[in-house]
């Protein structure tokens, strides 16, 4: 896999960033196509961070606790996402 500078720079920072065209412009893992949503709300349905990460095999333990962090700082946001992408 090939990791450009401006990814690795972003998982850097907080490990999450919304560029608009890319998912929708939704809050995803930095370098990434999978959404903070997505992985919320695999957790809300039960499954443990060792089955997300066995289903997402790029993703990193360090990459879950951005997530879980973001979900924390912008529930209302990270609600929204999962209630519209389970209307779509």
């Amino acid at each position: 896999m090939v990791t450009t500078v401006e990814q690795l720079l972003a998982r850097l920072g907080s490990g999450i960033e919304s560029t608009p065209g890319v998912c929708g412009g939704d809050p995803r893992i930095a370098g990434t196509r999978i959404p903070v949503w997505t992985l919320e709300q695999y957790r809300r349905l039960g499954l443990s961070e060792a089955q997300i990460l066995e289903a997402f095999p790029g993703l990193r333990a360090a990459d879950l606790v951005n997530v879980w962090s973001y979900v924390a700082g912008h529930p209302d946001e990270v609600d929204r996402l999962i209630r519209e992408n389970e209307q779509a």
